[in-house]
């Protein structure tokens, strides 16, 4: 692993230890040319997973684009890096098979935004949904207060 201090990929492990409820295991290294410490996560990295967009194309996964659109959608919210790293978790464990529709992965974004922050949920439905109108987010907020 490389530090990112100074670029030397000779660093020793100090301490190892099970993190995004056993997702994921936090290594916490130090390099051995300049002492800085810091800090790595591993995790299963999935078979080639492919998601079919709407207009029938099929792209590989990518862990950063979702967890891109849902720091995006979280944007100046008091929403910690800690809880997208388990929305984005809890939603790459809840991807099944081959080819995964990109309406799904959409979807179980969507569950995990309005489970933590609703005006997150409301900015991420605006762009999955494609929201035309004021009414339309009227619609989503009305929604939202029902619950």
């Amino acid at each position: 692993m490389k530090c990112p201090k100074c670029q030397t990929d000779d660093d020793k492990v100090l301490d190892s230890r099970s993190a995004r409820d056993g997702a994921a295991i936090r290594r916490r290294r130090e390099c051995l040319a300049c002492g800085f410490r810091f800090t790595t996560y591993e995790e299963i990295d999935r078979d080639e997973v492919l998601v079919v967009k709407r207009d029938g194309r099929r792209q590989t996964f990518e862990r950063q684009k979702l967890e891109k659109a849902i720091r995006q959608a979280c944007g100046k919210r008091r929403v910690s890096s800690e809880q997208i790293k388990t929305m984005i978790d809890s939603v790459v464990a809840r991807l099944e098979g081959d080819e995964i529709p990109s309406t799904k992965i959409a979807e179980l974004v969507m569950e995990e935004l309005h489970r933590v922050d609703e005006v997150a949920y409301i900015r991420f439905a605006s762009v999955y949904r494609q929201f035309k109108d004021v009414a339309q987010f009227l619609s989503a907020i009305t929604e939202i207060v029902k619950k």
